[in-house]
């Protein structure tokens, strides 16, 4: 409970700051969308720490994400991810397994979590020039997320490269993405689900 106590303490101090002087001058964020953009940022933290330790931990992580982006739409949602990257990278044990700082996000499966701000981009760029109708959303979350694989995969494998030695892709693959697939997907569906409830309330 301390923990997600002061993560959401610190979220709503960085979101105020970093949303609230620049993007909101910009034109665009209200308070009503920071208040939505702080409790996505902790929402991610948290499914997070729901983890099962293994290459790459399965967590609520991705569904969070998909959630939020789907939930939020595309801008606010972005911007809660890079909020919640943010978190980690300064210190805050947001990441699975109650990580964070730096380290956490060089080390061998940190591009799979900066992953998910290109995921968010790519939704918000998908979502901003084709519509937001379901098959738009499914499309844009699958691309996102096959982008994401794709960097986290190239990441990986350059660190492990480094510190241990030579690994094959497909081993990597198998370790990082393979076992990922179908629970991916299954948690896309849930979020477009639960989003399809909430969005109308947001």
């Amino acid at each position: 409970m301390d923990n997600v106590k002061a993560v959401n303490e610190t979220v709503n101090k960085t979101v105020d700051k970093t949303v609230g002087k620049t993007v909101d001058k910009a034109g665009g964020i209200k308070t009503l969308d920071m208040v939505y953009i702080a409790i996505s940022a902790a929402l991610i933290a948290v499914c997070s720490w729901i983890s099962i330790p293994t290459t790459v931990p399965f967590t609520l992580q991705t569904f969070a994400v998909f959630f939020v982006l789907l939930a939020l739409g595309g801008r606010r949602g972005t911007i809660a991810t890079v909020i919640y990257v943010l978190l980690g990278a300064v210190g805050l044990p947001v990441f699975a397994g109650f990580k964070g700082g730096i380290g956490a996000l060089l080390g061998n499966t940190g591009g799979y979590i900066l992953g998910f701000i290109l995921m968010g981009l790519i939704y918000m760029l998908i979502t901003k020039i084709m519509g937001e109708k379901t098959v738009v959303t499914i499309f844009a979350l699958v691309i996102g997320l096959a982008v994401c694989y794709a960097f986290g995969t190239a990441w990986f494998m350059y660190v492990y490269m480094r510190d241990t030695g030579a690994v094959g892709v497909m081993t990597v693959l198998s370790w990082c993405v393979i076992p990922f697939l179908l629970p991916d997907l299954l948690k896309m569906a849930l979020a477009f689900v639960i989003s399809k409830r909430v969005r109308p309330m947001l």
